[in-house]
């Protein structure tokens, strides 16, 4: 009965890291290039009463007796699914259409990744996220530009006063990983590499690499299916209400032991 409590009570505790997640993905249905994640379970280790393979006779041996001893949340499994395009109308909204990060510089000279393209100009004309990180390579827009346009292929150029031709700004570039899911999440639509994500590979939208190309005047939304996640939400629920049952099972039970010893 003791090993019943225990089994039961870690399944508890997945579920609520389970529930958790389904409660972090529905806060940012509505954020702009959020990722959502899944979690991932496994079972821990094994009480052997009798070791499988273990002989019983000369001729044969035992399939073995093993009992779990419940479940725990190994990992939350970033899903790298497109999602939908919102067209905004504003000239520096970007979304990616395929793979590829958005590279920006934060505060401390760390280079960040974010498939939020939510862009505008500060106070010095250069492009920059909602929080004030530049977008990287840096790309300064003059105040009198007019009729700016980015290519699908990141070429930022602007009609300026006194030319005839459009000039060109510069070029936005993507990034990529080997492992994207890999990623670090660290809050403000911004990820960082690490070891499991590999190194970032820079190039072009559109280019050679695989690198997916941008749309002007949208913004890519969340990933996250509403439904799904509530369907989630119920199965976690369940699950945790039958965790629940087999711990008062269990100590009912052990309850009964401790009157028969009075």
């Amino acid at each position: 009965m003791i090993r019943a409590l225990y089994t039961a009570a870690s399944g508890m505790s997945a579920q609520q890291a389970n529930l958790d997640t389904v409660a972090n993905n529905l806060a940012n249905s509505a954020t702009a290039g959020f990722r959502r994640r899944r979690l991932q379970f496994e079972d821990m280790i094994y009480q052997n009463m009798i070791t499988p393979g273990s002989p019983q006779s000369q001729q044969t041996t035992s399939a073995g007796l093993q009992i779990g001893l419940g479940t725990r949340s190994a990992a939350t499994e970033m899903i790298m699914t497109q999602g939908d395009f919102n067209q905004t109308g504003n000239n520096l909204d970007l979304a990616i259409q395929g793979a590829g990060f958005f590279q920006v510089s934060k505060p401390d000279g760390t280079i960040a990744f974010t498939r939020s393209g939510n862009f505008h100009r500060n106070n010095q004309g250069t492009m920059v996220t909602a929080d004030g990180d530049t977008v990287l390579p840096s790309i300064t827009i003059p105040s009198n530009a007019t009729d700016i346009s980015i290519s699908s292929y990141g070429v930022v150029s602007a009609k300026i006063p006194g030319q005839s031709a459009p000039a060109q700004l510069g070029t936005i570039q993507l990034a990529t990983f080997a492992n994207p899911g890999g990623l670090n999440s660290i809050g403000g639509n911004l990820f960082e590499q690490t070891s499991s994500s590999g190194n970032p590979i820079t190039d072009n939208p559109g280019g050679n690499t695989g690198m997916g190309t941008l749309q002007q005047g949208y913004l890519e939304n969340s990933n996250v299916d509403v439904v799904e996640e509530f369907v989630q939400m119920i199965l976690a629920q369940r699950a945790y209400e039958s965790n629940s049952k087999v711990v008062h099972v269990a100590d009912d039970m052990y309850s009964q032991i401790n009157n028969m010893i009075r």
